[in-house]
């Protein structure tokens, strides 16, 4: 894969003024961006894989829903549905996808969770609802600039910054690094819990950040039980398990099992995997399987994993939240 991605660099320079050029036009106005008069927040990033955009729109949930009403907006990557798609009792992660099906499981009727590739078409069903939201959380949307969101947070881990990266199809970001100053707010996740201030300082420095920007690191933090619907488990309680991931990058999360010298197997899956009927063949024959709430999500559709399967719940920390949550805030009540 490394070596096809160098075979193709010189794609790199057409790519880049692709999307250079496309940001270009909307940011002159000759392509439009539609903007509202209620607050929109989009959480997104410059690169592709996992940066924890999840986790982010989970905090600004928590944060902000006895607020406001609010709505989440997503893609719904992989979805069976087509269209704009409001979850209801009925919802699953086939039709809703399986992070958006993730807001709804957790959160249920404290928000609404809609789904629509075109963000502008969904943002208008949304406010067409006999309960409008007074807030809309875009997610994964930093590309989609024919919305203008209102406040943007931008997401890069701490191991692949988007300032050591390429464009596509050698690297993988999205668009040009230069992109990064339409954001309010970066956050260097996944960070390690040691994070020095000396490191932050250099990263700080290797992003430099606008006038306007500030800069905050946030931290993976793991629960100490794995649950499921019907049962919880301490995870020092755990003998041998079966660790299914399907998404961009386990590292982290296998580095956690392995720090609290776990013995498992590990099956990993590409981000957003479709298990087929093989793969659910195999997983029935273990005894204890244990996944992320992403994959969770998904293997619930099957009876058969009913009681062997447990997801591990996260959240996020950031360094400095008070300062975080008051610009949210600030803005959230403009």
């Amino acid at each position: 894969m490394k070596i096809l991605r160098y075979i193709l660099f010189p794609f790199v320079p057409i790519y880049y003024i692709v999307t250079w050029l496309r940001n270009v036009f909307f940011d002159k106005g000759l392509l439009k961006s539609k903007s509202y008069d209620f607050p929109v927040i989009c959480v997104g990033n410059l690169s592709v894989g996992g940066t924890g955009k999840t986790p982010m729109i989970e905090y600004l949930i928590r944060l902000l829903k006895d607020e406001k009403r609010i709505a989440t907006l997503s893609r719904g990557y992989k979805r069976s549905s087509k269209g704009f798609y409001l979850a209801d009792a009925n919802a699953n992660a086939s039709e809703l996808g399986d992070e958006p099906f993730q807001f709804y499981r957790k959160f249920h009727t404290e928000i609404q969770v809609a789904v629509d590739a075109d963000r502008q078409n969904g943002i208008a069903n949304l406010m067409q609802q006999k309960e409008a939201p007074e807030l809309v959380l875009l997610d994964d949307a930093f590309q989609h600039r024919k919305v203008k969101a209102g406040f943007n947070i931008l997401l890069s881990t701490y191991q692949d910054l988007y300032t050591d990266d390429w464009v596509l199809p050698t690297g993988n970001l999205r668009e040009p690094r230069a992109g990064a100053k339409r954001a309010n707010i970066i956050v260097v996740t996944k960070c390690p819990l040691d994070l020095s201030a000396s490191e932050k300082a250099r990263i700080i420095k290797k992003i430099n950040p606008k006038p306007y920007q500030d800069v905050f690191f946030s931290f993976i933090q793991y629960g100490n039980e794995v649950v499921s619907e019907e049962n919880k488990m301490a995870m020092d309680s755990l003998e041998e398990f079966t660790l299914v991931t399907g998404i961009a990058n386990a590292s982290p999360f296998v580095h956690h099992l392995k720090s609290k010298n776990l013995q498992f197997e590990h099956l990993n899956f590409s981000d957003h995997y479709d298990y087929t009927v093989e793969d659910i063949e195999l997983f029935k024959e273990k005894s204890l399987i244990i996944t992320t709430e992403k994959d969770y999500v998904r293997l619930l559709q099957y009876p058969d994993l009913k009681g062997k399967v447990y997801y591990l719940p996260i959240v996020i920390e950031l360094d400095n939240p008070a300062v975080f949550n008051k610009k949210v805030i600030d803005f959230v009540a403009i």
